[in-house]
């Protein structure tokens, strides 16, 4: 892509994609960012305020409305289709699914009126990927979680919240690939799949209760709570190594046409994390839990079941950032609300 090129971010107020915004800013591009409301996205406007005359916001209040995204992908280059709803106590499935689907619908169909938009990258996830086996396995991105469809199919609502929001991701990115499929559009198309997601937010929030979402944990165990029991499969990747691959896909659309990427670095359930930041801080808050409970040297999964994601260090030429360096820099980004 050109120099100066327009590139859409939907949900650029989000914590992934205020990240690629600045990325994407810092490799030359111009940067439209949707938001559902200009003041929901002030605090990312400010964070970017070095690069005012190349990021604008334009408002999409129901992303989910035919044609909702029509306005705002006028002119643009590519689209990083980075809003989607992300919660694992979802408790009405069918809503939650078909919203899902919706959004990467009417961000396509708006695209492919445009004969401007050249590549569109969908953020999926690992949920997408990830379903329940027997014995040792490795998750690639041939992989598909058809098994959250059918539970949720089966169940309904009575759904474990989990397996609807794995659903939902595997239902969305089918949508994804079943337009490029059917339609068959002039502009490229690629999905990222990342596991968890930590490191340093783009916007600090403003005072602790504030402070949420998966990187939040990091704050807590630096704060002196409890070190929280480890989450179903703990494995993370940094939010700068997710931006940097759509970045990446959005500047190298041949090469990543049609492609999936399934981004982790690292497996750490919270223990690890407490381990390193006690040990970063001999002086600190950290409590010891349990040391180096639940996982292996070098932040691998003590089980026999893992993810095979050197694709895109592959494709990109690149390493993740380390998982140890991700908590500190993550931990550092809090320090000011301690």
């Amino acid at each position: 892509m050109a120099e100066k090129e327009t590139i859409l971010v939907t949900g650029v107020n989000g914590y992934i994609a205020a990240r690629t915004a600045e990325a994407l800013l810092k490799a030359g591009y111009r940067v439209r960012g949707t938001a559902r409301s200009f003041q929901s996205a002030e605090a990312t406007r400010a964070a970017l305020s070095d690069y005012a005359t190349q990021f604008d916001v334009v408002e999409v209040p129901d992303i989910t409305l035919p044609g909702a995204f029509d306005e705002a992908v006028k002119g643009v280059s590519g689209i990083a289709q980075l809003a989607s709803p992300v919660s694992l106590s979802f408790t009405k499935a069918e809503p939650v699914i078909n919203t899902a689907k919706a959004v990467v619908r009417g961000i396509l169909e708006s695209a492919i009126k445009d004969p401007s938009v050249k590549s569109v990258v969908l953020m999926s996830s690992v949920a997408a990927m990830r379903s329940k086996k027997d014995g040792p396995y490795t998750f690639t991105e041939k992989d598909w979680n058809n098994q959250a469809e059918e539970v949720v199919h089966k169940l309904g609502d009575d759904a474990p919240g989990p397996v609807i929001y794995g659903a939902s991701k595997a239902a969305s990115e089918k949508e994804f690939w079943n337009f490029k499929e059917e339609r068959k559009p002039a502009f490229t198309m690629a999905s990222i799949n990342p596991s968890f997601v930590h490191g340093p937010p783009l916007v600090i929030p403003s005072s602790p209760d504030k402070v949420s979402g998966t990187p939040g944990f990091i704050f807590s165990i630096l704060a002196g709570l409890d070190v929280p029991a480890a989450m179903a499969t703990p494995s993370w990747v940094d939010v700068r190594d997710v931006a940097r691959v759509v970045t990446f896909c959005l500047e190298n659309p041949t090469i990543t046409d049609g492609e999936r990427y399934l981004l982790t670095a690292a497996y750490g359930p919270q223990q690890a994390a407490a381990d390193i930041l006690r040990k970063a801080h001999p002086q600190g808050k950290v409590k010891e839990g349990n040391p180096g409970e639940g996982y292996l040297p070098g932040f691998k999964s003590p089980g026999d079941q893992q993810y095979d994601a050197s694709k895109a260090v592959k494709t990109t030429g690149i390493e993740y950032i380390p998982y140890e360096q991700s908590v500190l820099d993550t931990a550092k980004s809090f320090e000011p609300l301690l």
